[in-house]
């Protein structure tokens, strides 16, 4: 088995792949890439059993093989080189070959026989969607998803789809993303929970891309198809809570105000709020809106006043600053409003401006309680 490829070109395959290992894996096999060689079509493909990805290559050959190749070795000798063909040679002695122009590499490789072989999805669904909105859909929700192993379910991003519209949710019981679009739609109704590590790949790989990206899934599997690449995961188990009822409808007070003014006053002012709790108070009284916390221990405390375009009755609610940060800094556009009704109901963070047509965000903050 034997064929040469481009430094470079091989290099950028394998570190997208790469994200795919775990650092620490049970099985020796999973700290490998397959390379998988049919005539000029090189197969790499990197697995931790429940994420498999894979890639094929152009390279120039005429020989078919299977082998196992350590990834981290290989990967750290790659970067190192510049742009250069390379030519990978298969010994008898159970080393493959690297020829470089100034040197040869030996690397022991292990049977692809070994290797997991990826799961083929039975009778799937399928829907397209491009690269680029799928990225910012990831991207816009998955910083919501929770880490709680004991809730598995919302430790993922929720994916909706129906003839209508395609909607991407996350939540971790303190704040929820709902994104929703409306200018891409799915044949049939499905619903399915992502987990966050192969949604982290695909956000990596798909920003900015303008190739559609072909979703399949069944009950227990999805996989992501674009370009020459392919990703393969398992799914959450579990049915997803029923988010909509926790979006308050009626929300009769409403704030619109910049949101890089409200987002670097929230920072500054939780910088002297409580360490353990986090919490800033929002107090607005007609178009003024005084943002303060304090830190009661140390003696810490601090107040800003904005001017905003307020609807409502004056009213103070109580947030966690660190969920506050999180959404306006994951919100693009130059104004948020901000809908609420009581102190003790949800605060929901909409964006004023920047949205595509048929692009809608919707963010949901609870409230802490105030100590008065």
């Amino acid at each position: 088995m034997k064929f040469i490829v481009s430094s470079t070109y091989l290099l950028k395959q394998l570190q997208v792949l790469g994200g795919v290992i775990n650092n620490s894996n049970t099985l020796p096999i999973l700290d490998n890439f397959l390379f998988d060689l049919k005539q000029n079509k090189l197969t790499v493909s990197a697995s931790d059993l429940e994420t498999t990805m894979s890639s094929v290559l152009n390279v120039d050959s005429d020989n078919e093989g299977v082998i196992a190749v350590p990834a981290r070795l290989l990967l750290e000798t790659l970067k190192t080189f510049p742009e250069q063909p390379l030519t990978f040679v298969v010994e008898d002695n159970n080393t493959v070959e690297i020829s470089s122009n100034h040197g040869k590499y030996a690397l022991a490789y292990a049977d692809g026989a070994e290797f997991p072989k990826a799961v083929e999805l039975a009778n799937p669904s399928s829907t397209t969607i491009l690269g680029d909105i799928l990225a910012t859909a990831i991207n816009k929700t998955i910083f919501a998803a929770g880490n709680d192993d004991l809730r598995p379910v919302m430790s993922g991003v929720f994916f909706q789809f129906s003839p209508e519209n395609l909607t991407f949710v996350a939540t971790d019981a303190h704040k929820l993303v709902k994104y929703q679009r409306e200018d891409v739609s799915a044949s049939q109704v499905a619903e399915f929970i992502m987990p966050k590590k192969p949604l982290n790949l695909l956000k990596g790989i798909l920003a900015g891309s303008e190739s559609d990206v072909v979703i399949e899934y069944n009950d227990s599997n999805a996989k992501f198809s674009f370009d020459d690449t392919e990703l393969i995961c398992r799914l959450i188990d579990g049915k997803y809570p029923n988010y909509e009822a926790v979006i308050p409808k009626e929300n009769p007070n409403m704030l619109t105000i910049s949101r890089n003014q409200f987002l670097s006053s929230v920072r500054r002012v939780s910088i002297f709020s409580n360490k353990t709790t986090h919490q800033i108070r929002l107090k607005i009284a007609g178009a003024e809106l005084n943002i303060s916390a304090e830190d009661i221990d140390y003696s810490n405390r601090a107040e800003e006043r904005l001017t905003c375009a307020y609807q409502g009755d004056d009213m103070q609610i109580g947030f966690n600053s660190r969920f506050l940060t999180e959404m306006l800094n994951n919100l693009t556009s130059d104004e948020v409003s901000l809908e609420m009704s009581l102190p003790n109901r949800a605060g929901i963070l909409t964006p004023s401006d920047g949205l595509d047509e048929g692009e809608h965000v919707t963010m949901l903050v609870m409230p802490v309680m105030l100590n008065s």
